[in-house]
């Protein structure tokens, strides 16, 4: 009988491994490895961990030491290359290895019984032995443009980060799969990954995959699969049987046996910022994790993030464009500028914007209202007193849903029933303010009665399966007037669109937020780019029209020009002399609490210690949006001018501020997406 010491990595913030005794009955009996998965008893629980270390001794003394359960050899061991990525996004992100390892892992592999993986596992086999006989299809020809592209992606040899700046509808999909094509055929255990900033764009990249790629498994791996989809497309990673994997953010921390190439389309997107738990950048560490295996790396974008924009300026990463439109004889669309103060507004439309939609109904093509607010109006308002629909949880208005007849804050979920007279003074003829998708689509109605008009956005799509149902409509052609979010401003290749009008895209330049800008820009540059996807002889002049009170604000003068090269040079230029990212590096403490005097004495305490050469810290200010939820909210933002400062400094900061006592909650994020 064989008796070893493993060191176990748990899911939880204490920033060490736990020690558990490994008993062999017999010789015979294979010690676990570095890597495996076990099962072991944690308090009152039993939790997953991963084998760390394997030793002859510990310091723990023996009547606490506890045995492992359950060694999880149905799957081989992890990587030290994975746990490695792990080990650098727990440093780099301020966390323990375990809560950034364990939570990637599917929760059907971390759990107690092993029906579900046994299944996974049966299945997974299953489905490859179906695939084996199918047939791949032909391959459209590249323009000069995209042959390059593809010519300087195979020649990348190492480490070799890309940017591929490429205007809406150059083609960037076609250059990915036939790179994938030749990595493929190139190397016969290759492995290709491919992430997308959001799930609603899965399918029809999928789509393009499966139909180029009968024969080859794809492993898919995102937040809206089953818990067994889960399992079964993580296996068919970590075992190496898929070649291809598409995903979402959570996919850059899959275990992948080998990878030869990393693909992070549409790299600009906020989406790509985990929000919650750690709060990571997945572009970011399929970079970090692209120079770990020295492979190429390649970020797709028409309106590339200015941090990727300075890097490629400076020439750490290469840059190649594609300037021109895929399809022979597509044109970018003709941008309007409409200014909304000389302009009478019916339902918030100009004359010009519901004659461009009169037009498309006559000549059979279809039209997108992009408008990035969901619900029926934003606020409830009585006229009589000034009453307003606020939410007694959040510093936030409740959004009016006329067709539930229901007030919703989009923050804290709370519903409430729309009152049938004012609250306050009892007035019966309440008023909605403003525009949001569900009036617009009335509006549109009522001008268009025999118009078919599709809504979409987080509300309309509810129920699995219901985008992609009504996305395939579009497509189809039996939708004349899409009505939309931002959920369908990128990615989406509707051929026969022609018009797109944006109305109230103003607010975010007015905004706190020293990104929004940038944000706006990339957003109408993408959903403009909707429009126009098709040869003009087959349908007509595509134009992007544009409702604003500031037409000759020089943001939408950039969109006039689809000039992003003059917008991110200006707006680069602004943030060196401002001293602001990409110039500089920020984390931002963040509290939460009860109280706001909580709060904002835990940070001014963290204030206090926080002094390190190198590091500037700022006021701790209440959040933009205060409370959300009863609970008030606080943040304190520090800088540096490099990362060489920035990371020993949060290392230290850390473990005092662990030490602290107090009642506030707290968290801090690097790289923050927004202040």
């Amino acid at each position: 009988m064989q008796q070893f010491i493993l060191q176990v990595a748990i899911d939880t913030p204490l920033d060490f491994y736990f020690d558990y005794r490994w008993v062999a009955e017999s010789k015979e009996v294979s010690v676990p490895k570095i890597g495996q998965l076990v099962l072991v008893p944690f308090g009152r629980r039993k939790v997953m961990g991963i084998v760390m270390a394997v030793l002859d001794k510990t310091d723990v003394p023996d009547d606490r030491l506890k045995d492992v359960i359950a060694v999880r050899d149905e799957v081989l061991p992890i990587s030290m290359e994975w746990v490695d990525l792990c080990l650098f996004a727990a440093n780099y992100y301020q966390r323990s290895l375990g809560e950034v390892a364990l939570p990637s892992l599917p929760k059907k592999l971390r759990a107690e019984k092993t029906i579900a993986l046994n299944r996974a596992m049966k299945a997974s086999n299953e489905k490859k032995e179906a695939d084996a006989d199918r047939q791949d299809d032909e391959k459209p020809n590249l323009n000069a443009q995209q042959q390059v592209a593809v010519s300087h992606i195979l020649a990348a040899k190492g480490f070799s980060p890309l940017l591929l700046h490429g205007v809406t509808g150059s083609g960037k999909t076609e250059v990915y799969l036939q790179v994938f094509e030749a990595i493929l055929a190139r190397h016969p255990g290759a492995t290709v990954m491919v992430l997308v900033p959001e799930i609603n764009l899965t399918p029809q990249l999928e789509n393009n995959i499966r139909s180029r790629f009968p024969n080859r498994e794809i492993a898919l791996l995102h937040s809206q699969l089953s818990e067994g989809e889960r399992l079964r497309n993580w296996l068919a990673a970590h075992t190496g049987r898929a070649r291809i994997l598409l995903g979402t953010r959570m996919a850059i921390l899959a275990s992948v046996p080998r990878l030869d190439l990393i693909i992070v389309d549409e790299e600009h997107d906020p989406s790509y910022k985990q929000q919650e738990g750690l709060r990571y950048s997945a572009r970011d560490l399929a970079v970090w994790r692209a120079w770990q295996l020295d492979i190429p790396v390649v970020l797709g974008s028409a309106t590339p993030s200015l941090e990727s924009w300075h890097h490629a300026e400076s020439g750490r990463y290469r840059k190649l464009t594609l300037p021109e439109r895929a399809v022979a004889d597509a044109e970018l669309p003709t941008v309007r500028l409409i200014d909304t103060s000389l302009h009478k507004m019916q339902e918030g439309f100009s004359q010009v914007l519901l004659d461009a939609f009169d037009e498309r109904l006559n000549r059979h093509e279809q039209s997108l209202l992009f408008i990035n607010r969901r619900g029926y109006a934003p606020v409830l308002m009585c006229e009589a007193c000034g009453w307003v629909s606020s939410c007694k949880r959040c510093t936030a208005y409740m959004v009016l849903h006329k067709p539930q007849r229901r007030l919703r804050c989009h923050h804290c979920s709370m519903e409430l029933y729309v009152p049938r007279s004012c609250p306050t003074c009892g007035y019966a003829d309440l008023k909605p303010l403003g525009r949001g998708t569900q009036r617009i689509e009335e509006s549109l109605q009522h001008r268009f009665p025999g118009a078919r008009i599709l809504r979409i956005d987080a509300d309309s799509t509810k129920r699995k399966g219901s985008l992609q149902q009504a996305l395939e409509r579009v497509h189809r052609g039996e939708v004349d007037i899409l009505v939309g979010t931002q959920m369908i401003a990128k990615g989406h290749d509707f051929r026969n669109l022609t018009l797109v009008g944006v109305i109230n895209p103003d607010t975010a330049l007015f905004s706190h937020d020293y990104r929004a800008s940038e944000r706006l820009f990339a957003q109408l540059m993408q959903v403009g780019g909707r429009a126009g996807r098709q040869a003009m002889q087959d349908v007509g002049n595509s134009e992007v029209i544009i409702q604003t009170r500031y037409p000759h604000h020089p943001l939408y003068q950039a969109v006039l020009k689809h000039d992003y090269d003059g917008f991110a040079s200006v707006l680069l230029d602004e943030r060196r002399q401002s001293g602001l990212p990409p110039f500089i590096y920020q984390a931002l403490l963040c509290a939460e609490a009860k109280q706001l005097d909580t709060a904002m004495a835990f940070l001014k305490t963290a204030a206090e210690i926080a002094d390190y050469p190198g590091i500037v810290v700022n006021e701790p200010v209440p959040m933009a949006m205060p409370r959300i939820g009863d609970i008030e909210r606080a943040q304190l933002l520090v800088e540096a001018a490099s990362r060489a400062d920035m990371q020993p400094f949060l290392r230290q900061w850390m473990a005092h501020l662990r030490s602290l006592k107090t009642r506030a909650r707290w968290h801090v994020e690097v790289d923050p997406a927004s202040i």
